[in-house]
C-alpha cells in the first residue's frame, strides 16, 4: 500500500503487478491541462468500442486455445473465483463516483490484458488475428486510461485513485495461462457491458 501518481500508475499498468495507491485530491495534479478540447467525447468512443469488440475478442481467443477450451468454455472460463474490481456504479451514481470506478476497472484490465498478451505470445505465436487484437484493444485501453486521468483531474482535482492489480500467471503451467486469460476475458465482457449502460449516459453531450 502506498501513495503513486497517475504518471507512476501508468507504468505500473505496463506489467501485472499487485499495487494500491490511495485515492487523495490536492493542489498537485498534473497534466490536466494538456487534455483535449474533445476528451469526453473520445473517452466515450473508447468506452463503446471496448465494449463492441468484447465479446469477439473472448470468442477468438476460445478459438485460439482449442480443446478443450474450444468445448467446455462455459466450465473452464467460469469467472466466479477469479478476482476482479467491483463495479457497484449505476447509472443514479454520482458522476465523479462513476469516473474513480472506470479508472480501477480499467487499470485492471489493462494489466490483465498485458499478462494475456505476454502469455499468448509464449502459447500461440503464430495466432496473428488474436495478437493483434489483444494489442489493440491493450491501446484503447490505455487511450481510455490517459483520458479518465485527464478528467479526473481537470473535473475533480483527483490525481491517485486505489487500483488494485490481479495475479499474474508467469509462472503457472500452460493449461492454466489458457484458463486465467479465458476467465479474466469472459468477465470482462460482462463488465464492459455494464461499464458501457452505466458510463455512456454520463459522457453524453447535454
Amino acid at each position: 500500500t502506498g501513495v503513486v501518481p497517475f504518471v507512476a500508475l501508468l507504468l505500473l499498468q505496463r506489467r501485472p503487478v499487485a499495487g494500491r495507491a490511495l485515492l487523495v485530491t490536492g493542489s498537485g495534479c498534473p497534466g490536466h491541462g494538456l487534455c483535449r478540447s474533445n476528451v469526453q467525447e473520445q473517452t466515450r468512443r473508447q468506452v463503446a468500442l471496448l465494449n463492441a469488440t468484447a465479446q469477439d475478442l473472448f470468442s477468438l481467443y476460445l478459438k485460439c486455445q482449442g480443446e478443450p477450451f474450444s468445448s467446455e468454455a462455459d466450465k473452464l472460463c467460469n469467472p466466479s473465483g477469479i478476482f476482479f474490481p467491483a463495479f457497484r456504479v449505476n447509472r443514479t451514481s454520482e458522476k465523479k463516483e462513476v469516473m474513480v470506478a472506470m479508472y480501477k476497472l480499467f487499470a485492471f484490465l489493462n494489466a490483465s490484458l498485458g499478462n494475456i498478451t505476454r502469455d499468448q505470445e509464449e502459447l500461440n505465436p503464430t495466432a496473428k488475428e488474436l495478437l493483434d487484437r489483444l494489442h489493440n484493444t491493450t491501446k484503447t485501453t490505455r487511450g481510455l486510461i490517459s483520458n479518465l486521468t485527464c478528467l479526473l483531474c481537470k473535473n475533480y482535482n483527483i490525481f491517485q485513485v486505489d487500483v488494485s492489480y490481479g495475479e499474474s500467471s508467469k509462472s503457472k503451467s500452460s493449461f492454466k495461462k489458457k484458463q486465467q486469460g479465458c476467465q479474466v476475458l469472459r468477465k470482462y465482457v460482462q463488465v464492459i457491458a455494464q461499464a458501457a449502460r452505466v458510463l455512456l449516459p454520463h459522457l453524453s453531450p447535454p
